[in-house]
């Protein structure tokens, strides 16, 4: 099913753009990710943060001409365009929502296509390739996203008809839960640190780059702290799929011991990523919504974390 090959349109998600002569100087002091690293052939993950290191948004940052476009869940687009503008204003940059200005869908097993339409992007995760004003971005677990002006919409739509089968996008969200990456709602805007989503076994942290906003809560974690909450990956029975923000309850704590992530239907019922502590994990009994909800059962994500490889970025 999620490892099928289709297109489908990425509509859940906008497209914040930051151009001008000083962008990049303007990012590198907002965003967790080091921006020195991207290029022509290459994007990334990453995030901005409260000074207490918790996520107000999340994203996938693009290098184009003048600038980044920064996907990232559309409702998040205004208040983070509004909040970033206070200190844009003091630096050669222009903030813009150019989500109607774009059109992106997603692929799976889509390469041939990407070869007709000269789009080679390398075979690692992030990796970029441009041409004809297109865009292709590899994901980790070898899924595209294709990016073009919103003028291109119709046509690579025709293209992509003629090679794959459109698919819904609960499809896409599914193999996004299944690769273990999450990202940030306006449900769950400022609850995690970027840790808690393992953002920094994405390549979304940097722990090299110096200064940036909520930077110093963040690096404290990594080098010295103990993470008592984290990602999760589960099955939940049924067709119901929560929503982001959902709470999650176990019998070791009085009160909720984490929260949905993301969620997709699955063939046998509903898988989800979620924000749980420790304890409540290692106690296995998990309930959605309330001590008597349903019950959870634990999967395993399809990468390890490894605190000495993180800190290289």
């Amino acid at each position: 099913m999620a490892d099928s090959a289709y297109f489908t349109l990425l509509d859940h998600e906008g497209l914040l753009a930051v151009r001008g002569p000083d962008a990049g100087k303007f990012l590198q002091g907002q965003l967790t990710c080091n921006l020195s690293y991207l290029s022509a052939s290459q994007t990334s993950l990453g995030a901005r943060c409260t000074p207490k290191g918790r996520m107000l948004s999340s994203f996938r940052i693009v290098p184009v001409e003048d600038g980044y476009l920064l996907a990232m869940a559309r409702e998040l687009i205004e208040p983070q365009m509004t909040d970033l503008q206070k200190y844009a204003v003091f630096s050669k940059s222009k903030l813009g929502d150019e989500s109607a200005a774009w059109v992106r869908f997603g692929l799976s097993g889509g390469d041939a296509v990407l070869s007709e339409l000269g789009l080679v992007p390398g075979d690692h995760a992030d990796a970029l390739a441009s041409a004809e004003g297109l865009l292709a971005v590899r994901l980790g677990d070898g899924r595209v996203e294709l990016w073009a002006a919103v003028d291109k919409a119709e046509h690579l739509h025709a293209v992509l008809s003629r090679h794959l089968p459109q698919a819904p996008l609960n499809l896409w969200l599914l193999a996004q839960v299944r690769a273990g990456v999450g990202q940030v709602f306006g449900a769950t805007r400022e609850l995690f640190i970027p840790q808690m989503i393992n953002l920094q076994a994405l390549g979304g942290v940097s722990f090299k780059k110096g200064c940036y906003t909520g930077q110093e809560i963040v690096a404290r974690m990594q080098y010295l702290g103990k993470l008592k909450r984290r990602l999760y990956r589960l099955r939940l029975g049924g067709t119901e799929v929560p929503s982001a923000g959902t709470e999650l309850f176990s019998p070791v704590h009085a009160s909720s011991v984490g929260e949905v992530v993301l969620a997709a239907q699955a063939e046998d019922g509903v898988e989800l990523l979620a924000v749980l502590q420790e304890d409540a994990v290692t106690d296995g009994r998990i309930q959605l919504g309330s001590s008597e909800g349903p019950t959870l059962a634990l999967l395993d994500l399809p990468y390890q974390l490894d605190a000495d490889k993180e800190i290289q970025r």
